[in-house]
């Protein structure tokens, strides 16, 4: 379990969890379906309807940067430990430290980046069903702002932890 959730949320999720879980759940059942009435519209009366692509496109984007809020939270990201898990004390604390101090920096181009994208596409509506774009482009510095949050508070306690319970990880073969 990620450490950014309290000792007692571990084994009962909060409300706010699951109406999250629920919401992106919402969204990938959304994307599905319209994917699979245009492709049975395109089967049966040889036609598309261009605003169901369109949604379906948005929703993916959705998901997608919905989806990685969740997986930090959960600290279910891709992450290469290889190295560090060889690592204990304080050569170890101080490589997750720069090693976050990296991602936050990564994550304010990233929010800057999304964040300068809206604004160039506040005055743009979609082509087929007239959405802002800034509404479609808004989840990417949502997304990144929510986990710099939670990047900033893991690199808080990796900070606060003392040095001698940062442990090499057993090898796995």
């Amino acid at each position: 379990m990620s450490e950014l959730m309290p000792e007692k949320a571990q084994d009962s999720e909060t409300k706010g969890e699951l109406a999250f879980q629920i919401f992106c759940a919402f969204v990938f059942l959304g994307m599905i379906g319209l994917v699979f009435c245009n492709a049975m519209m395109r089967y049966i009366f040889k036609m598309s309807f261009a605003p169901s692509e369109e949604w379906s496109r948005i929703l993916f984007m959705y998901i997608t940067f919905f989806g990685s809020i969740e997986g930090f939270y959960r600290g279910r990201h891709i992450a290469v430990d290889m190295f560090t898990g060889l690592l204990h004390g304080v050569t170890r604390k101080s490589v997750d430290i720069v090693a976050q101090i990296l991602a936050l920096a990564a994550l304010f181009v990233l929010a800057i980046g999304g964040i300068t994208l809206v604004l160039q596409t506040i005055d743009t509506n979609t082509v087929a069903t007239g959405l802002n774009m800034a509404f479609v482009n808004g989840t990417l510095p949502l997304m990144a702002i929510t986990v710099i949050i939670m990047r900033g508070y893991e690199l808080i306690k990796t900070i606060k932890k003392p040095a001698a319970q940062f442990l090499a990880k057993p090898k796995e073969f």
